[in-house]
């Protein structure tokens, strides 16, 4: 089974930075539109941004825009999402997968990575 891993998280204070990995086994992906997405305590998962295959054609939500940036590395099997200026709300788990329109995105959920911004 492919597992996608996520890390990178942690505790960072307003304004900080972190870039998060979203690494996988097999070349499964190459032809996929990737994503991140994240979920804070309580509410929905939602969508961050998300990346074409070739890596050109990147998406972001209005409430990353400017700050965060998606990149992949397909020779490395890795996806990237560096953040910038983050801020309180930027709290949540984030999850890496394929976009919103793929059907199969239950059977690639991982286990996230916990970022958490506070003073």
């Amino acid at each position: 089974q492919v597992q996608l891993v996520e890390s990178g998280g942690g505790l960072v204070q307003p304004g900080g930075s972190l870039r998060l990995s979203c690494r996988w086994s097999t070349r499964i992906f190459d032809l996929n539109v990737l994503a991140w997405y994240r979920q804070a305590p309580g509410k929905e998962r939602e969508l961050v941004a998300h990346i074409g295959a070739s890596g050109f054609t990147k998406y972001y939500r209005d409430f990353v825009k400017g700050r965060f940036t998606i990149s992949r590395d397909s020779a490395k099997n890795t996806m990237y999402l560096q953040m910038n200026l983050l801020r309180p709300e930027d709290t949540a788990a984030y999850y890496c997968n394929k976009a919103p329109d793929y059907s199969d995105r239950s059977l690639y959920w991982g286990q996230g990575t916990q970022v958490t911004v506070q003073v």
